[in-house]
């Protein structure tokens, strides 16, 4: 979906004029002569003519990560991800008359599960691998978050999930930049990532991974994906004092910090959800890996199994719901407590 409302907030990422002209096809930018393709459900916003020496994985390797991340459909917000969305409505605060921008949105799944919640929400990404659901529902960009294709104050809030561990310091500080960029005066900003600093609990986590570690040697699963999933993490914010300098660096104050001590998580992510992978997968019948792995192709499959369930409130939406509540005692138990994974709202 490609809304008028995100045309009035556009400027060209290549020679930042304003003065664009949009057609069925194309935004053309009348300062430096570039069109801008309308794809299905999206605009092309990449800047011509500007080399970077870091280019992610999601980008380099779209392709065939597009066969791994089974990106093409969203479900209910539930486990890890339904803890993520909860954290981020209400840390927050998102409004009715807000303009909102999910930058580095991925396949636009908490853009998508907030929509409603606002007036205006853009996702941005530079890779392409958008759900069907947000290509129809919210206003999508592909776009460099080194030189967004945004006007000056453009946003009321901005956020971002899993994304800044991705990223070498010197994308850290522009992104960062251009963050407090499009946000008006008084904006927020949240983000959701993590550093290298081990948690007091971590004792507490390590266990469920030895048990995890157990059943992966016993050939009942394995951790394929997320590894893969984890590759290109660089974690170049360290501790969270290096998140709070590069922060404050960008203009940014910060004014709430809760951490996520994943005692709780840990023990679902590396034990339960892994067994009930396993198992709705040997239910199903074996499906070639094609160009990804077993593991991978084990996880592909009872996802599938078990998403369109999800969309109806049975008694498996009614357990998930009760074990996404459960790893959110992560945070109310623990959020005070520094560790790795941490959210932050900051103002400009």
């Amino acid at each position: 979906m490609v809304p008028n409302e995100l045309y009035r907030l556009l400027r060209c990422p290549s020679c930042y004029s304003r003065n664009l002209v949009v057609n069925e096809a194309a935004v053309s930018c009348g300062g430096c002569g570039v069109d801008y393709p309308r794809h299905a459900g999206y605009l092309d916003l990449m800047p011509r003519g500007v080399a970077y020496d870091y280019t992610s994985k999601y980008v380099a390797e779209e392709a065939q990560l597009a066969e791994e991340l089974d990106y093409r459909e969203i479900a209910p917000p539930l486990l890890a991800a339904g803890v993520r969305n909860r954290a981020l409505v209400r840390l927050l605060a998102l409004g009715a008359g807000d303009v909102v921008l999910d930058n580095g949105c991925g396949n636009g799944r908490f853009a998508v599960w907030n929509r409603e919640r606002v007036a205006l929400m853009v996702g941005n990404d530079p890779a392409t691998m958008f759900a069907d659901e947000a290509l129809a529902q919210i206003a999508l960009t592909q776009a460099d978050s080194r030189r967004l294709p945004f006007a000056d104050g453009a946003f009321d809030k901005s956020f971002s999930i899993d994304v800044l561990e991705h990223f070498p310091r010197e994308v850290i500080d522009a992104y960062l930049a251009e963050t407090a960029r499009v946000l008006r005066p008084g904006g927020r900003f949240l983000a959701f990532s993590n550093t290298s600093e081990p948690s007091s609990l971590q004792p507490l986590t390590n266990l469920s991974r030895r048990i995890g570690r157990l059943f992966v040697r016993a050939g009942i699963y394995d951790f394929e994906r997320e590894a893969r999933r984890k590759s290109d993490h660089i974690k170049a914010l360290r501790t969270f004092e290096d998140v709070l300098a590069a922060m404050r660096q960008a203009g940014l104050r910060p004014v709430r910090i809760v951490f996520w001590n994943s005692v709780f998580t840990s023990f679902v992510e590396h034990v339960v959800m892994k067994l009930g992978e396993a198992w709705l997968a040997r239910r199903r019948a074996p499906a070639a890996t094609g160009p990804v792995g077993a593991g991978t192709s084990r996880e592909l499959q009872a996802r599938q199994a078990v998403r369109g369930r999800l969309q109806q409130r049975g008694g498996l939406r009614l357990a998930l719901e009760l074990i996404t509540r459960m790893m959110e005692l992560d945070l109310w138990l623990f959020g005070r407590l520094r560790s790795g994974s941490y959210f932050i709202v900051v103002e400009k």
